[in-house]
């Protein structure tokens, strides 16, 4: 049985940074799309970042790019997410979730995605 879980969310001030966290256990697939999304209230899930398990390929939203970074542990049973210089505007609950590249579509489709974790809620106040 495939377990995603994250953590590390909080509450920081904006300019602040934040690291999460995503394990996953009982997965076979050796490349995957590891990849965290987000949903604020009244917002549709958006995707976030993503890497490649067996390349560490990244993907990042355009707003994201040059303040957060995804990284995975050499185990490859853990990913991060670096998040650093924090808007309120990056506010929402975060999720992880992983799915086997060859089932297609793009990084950000978050209905290819099989395995997601529980959430961890990031707030961001200005």
């Amino acid at each position: 049985q495939v377990q995603v879980v994250e953590s590390g969310g909080g509450s920081v001030q904006a300019g602040g940074s934040l690291r999460l966290s995503c394990t996953v256990s009982g997965y076979t697939f050796t490349t995957n799309y590891w990849a965290w999304f987000r949903q604020a209230p009244g917002k549709e899930r958006e995707g976030v970042a993503s890497i490649v398990t067996s390349t560490s390929i990244t993907y990042y939203a355009d707003d994201v790019k040059g303040r957060f970074t995804i990284s995975q542990d050499g185990a490859g049973n853990t990913m991060y997410l670096q998040m650093n210089s924090l808007k309120p505007e990056d506010a929402a609950m975060y999720y992880c979730a992983v799915r086997w590249v060859g089932s297609g579509g793009t990084w950000f489709d978050s209905a290819k995605y099989n395995h997601w974790g529980q959430g961890t809620q990031v707030t961001v106040s200005s």
